[in-house]
């Protein structure tokens, strides 16, 4: 995949709302260098490689900013495993529970389910479907 990230990263930080520190535009400039999906110690490993010096609470702290202003997704496949997906697109995902690795669905699956009436009063936000499948044995 082509590189996402903007030119001017504390730019594209402040547009989210973002205080553009020192750590959170290193850890951006990682997670944001092309689509992936991570989990927080997942990228403190790649940050750490890359000779940065940053807490594992400073990436999570951040993840959860970078989620909360919609710079990033946060998935959720089940209590224990939480993976954050930098493109904040609209798509679904396949997680491979043997493996535990998270892939983007190459078709849109929302179109597979039937059509839901909201309850008056709401609009749709976003719909997030994780489907979860294992190797064949």
């Amino acid at each position: 995949m082509t590189n996402q990230i903007p030119s001017d990263v504390q730019k594209h930080l402040r547009h989210h709302g973002i205080l553009p520190t020192e750590q959170r535009v290193a850890i951006a400039e990682v997670l944001l260098s092309r689509h992936q999906h991570v989990t927080a110690d997942q990228l403190h490993l790649a940050i750490r490689s890359k000779g940065i010096n940053v807490s594992k609470a400073t990436v999570y702290n951040t993840l959860n900013l970078f989620a909360e202003k919609g710079l990033i997704r946060e998935i959720v496949v089940d209590p224990n495993r939480i993976y954050f997906d930098s493109n904040n697109a609209p798509h679904q995902h396949f997680y491979n529970v043997d493996e535990g690795t998270l892939m983007d669905s190459p078709i849109p699956l929302c179109g597979l389910l039937p059509s839901v009436k909201l309850p008056p009063g709401t609009v749709l936000e976003q719909v997030d479907v994780v489907v979860k499948i294992r190797n064949q044995a």
